[in-house]
C-alpha cells in the first residue's frame, strides 16, 4: 500500500540517491560486458593460436617424414630403373651378337656378290648410274619396292611435271597443255628411250648379271629379316645371361618393398601417437595462459550477472517507489534536483506543482 510522502524534499533525495547509484552501476555494467568481450576475443584467439600450432607442428613433421621416406624411395627407384636399363642393354647386346653370328654368312655372301657386281661393272666399263636402284627400277624392275619408285617417277614426269608447269603460265588455253604434254614427251621420253637403249644395248650381259646378283641381295635381306624379326619375338632370354641383372632387379624391388612398408608403419604411428603426443606438448605449454584467460573471464561474467541482478532489483524499487509519482521522465538526477530546488524555495508546494512548473519553464524555453 502506498505511503504519503510527508517530507518532499527527503523524498526527491531518495529519489536522486537512487538512479545516481543505478547510473553508476548500469555504466559499471556496460565497462564490464565490454572488457568480458574483449577478454572473449583474447581467449579465442589465444585457444585459436594454439590450434594453429598444433596443426602447423604436425603438417611440418608429417611432412618431413614423407620427404625423408620418399628421398630413399627415389633413390630405390633409380637404383631399379638403372638395373632394368643394364638388364636391356645387356639383352640388346646379346640379341645383336646373337644376330650377327645367325645372319653372318647372309651378309658375307651379301659383300661378295657386292664386290662380284662391283668387279663385274668396273670391267665392263659400266657407268656408274647404271649401277643405282633408281636405274633398275626405270629398266629392270623386279618386287614392290622398284616397281613403286619407277610408278613414281613417271608421275612425276608425265603428269605432275607438265602440269605444274601448265599451271604456272600466266595465260591458261588448252593448246598450251597439248604443247608442254608434247615437248615433256619429247625430252623425258626421249631421254629415258635413248638411256635405255644404249646401256642396254652396250652392257646388256653385265646388266642382266647385275638383276640376277640384285635379285639374290635382295632374297638374303628378306632372309636377314626373317633371321632379326625371329630373335627379336624370341622369348626365350636365358642365352643371354641375364640372372645378375634379374637379380639386381629383383634386390631394388624389395628394398623399394621394404621402404614403403617401413614409410607406412612410420606414418602410422605418428597418426595414432606421435600426433597426440606434439598436441599435448604444445596445449600443455599454454595451459596455465589459457586457463588464467579463462578464469578472468568467468570473473568479469560472474561479476556482470551479479551487477545485472542488483540493476533489475534497483529499476523496480524505483519504479515502484519513485516513479509512481515522478513518472518515468522525472527519474533523472538534474530534473530531481530542479524540482527539489523549486520546493526548497517555496515556489512550489508539492511535488505535483514543482512537475507542472519545470514544464512550464521548458515551454517557454523552447519557444524563445
Amino acid at each position: 500500500m502506498e505511503q504519503a510522502i510527508t517530507d518532499y524534499v527527503k523524498f526527491l533525495a531518495d529519489a536522486r540517491d537512487a538512479v545516481y547509484r543505478l547510473n553508476n552501476d548500469q555504466a559499471t555494467a556496460k565497462q564490464l560486458k565490454e572488457q568480458g568481450e574483449r577478454q572473449e576475443k583474447e581467449l579465442a584467439a589465444a585457444k585459436k593460436a594454439v590450434t594453429d600450432s598444433v596443426n602447423q607442428t604436425i603438417k611440418k613433421r608429417r611432412s618431413e617424414i614423407d620427404s625423408s621416406y620418399d628421398k630413399e624411395i627415389a633413390k630405390g627407384q633409380e637404383r631399379l630403373k638403372k638395373a632394368r636399363s643394364q638388364r636391356e642393354k645387356a639383352k640388346n647386346k646379346g640379341m645383336k651378337e646373337r644376330i650377327a653370328e645367325e645372319t653372318s654368312e647372309l651378309r658375307e655372301h651379301n659383300r661378295d656378290l657386292q664386290i662380284q657386281m662391283k668387279t663385274m661393272f668396273q670391267k665392263d666399263k659400266v657407268p656408274v648410274f647404271c649401277r643405282t636402284t633408281f636405274y633398275y627400277s626405270l629398266y629392270y624392275a623386279r618386287g614392290l619396292k622398284e616397281r613403286l619408285i619407277g610408278f613414281i617417277t613417271f608421275l612425276i614426269c608425265f603428269l605432275a611435271l607438265p602440269c605444274g608447269v601448265y599451271f604456272l603460265l600466266p595465260d591458261r588455253k588448252i593448246w598450251y597443255l597439248v604443247l608442254v604434254y608434247f615437248a615433256d614427251i619429247i625430252i623425258f621420253g626421249g631421254l629415258y628411250v635413248t638411256i635405255g637403249n644404249r646401256s642396254r644395248s652396250r652392257y646388256h650381259d653385265a646388266l642382266k648379271q647385275g638383276r640376277e646378283i640384285r635379285n639374290l641381295l635382295s632374297s638374303n635381306e628378306k632372309k636377314i629379316k626373317v633371321i632379326v624379326h625371329s630373335i627379336e619375338k624370341d622369348g626365350n632370354e636365358d642365352i643371354y645371361d641375364l640372372e645378375k641383372y634379374d637379380d639386381e632387379i629383383a634386390c631394388a624391388q624389395q628394398e623399394l618393398s621394404d621402404i614403403a612398408a617401413k614409410k607406412k608403419d612410420a606414418i602410422s604411428s605418428f597418426e595414432n601417437v606421435t600426433k597426440n603426443i606434439i598436441a599435448d606438448e604444445i596445449e600443455g605449454s599454454h595451459k596455465a595462459e589459457i586457463e588464467e584467460k579463462e578464469q578472468k573471464l568467468k570473473e568479469v561474467n560472474n561479476n556482470l550477472t551479479e551487477l545485472e541482478n542488483s540493476i533489475r532489483q534497483q529499476n523496480i524499487h524505483i519504479t515502484d517507489t519513485y516513479g509512481l509519482y515522478l513518472g518515468k521522465e522525472y527519474l533523472d538526477t538534474d530534473k530531481l534536483m530542479e524540482l527539489s530546488r523549486l520546493i526548497q524555495a517555496g515556489t512550489a508546494s508539492n511535488i505535483t506543482e514543482a512537475i507542472e512548473m519545470d514544464k512550464n519553464r521548458e515551454r517557454k524555453t523552447e519557444k524563445n
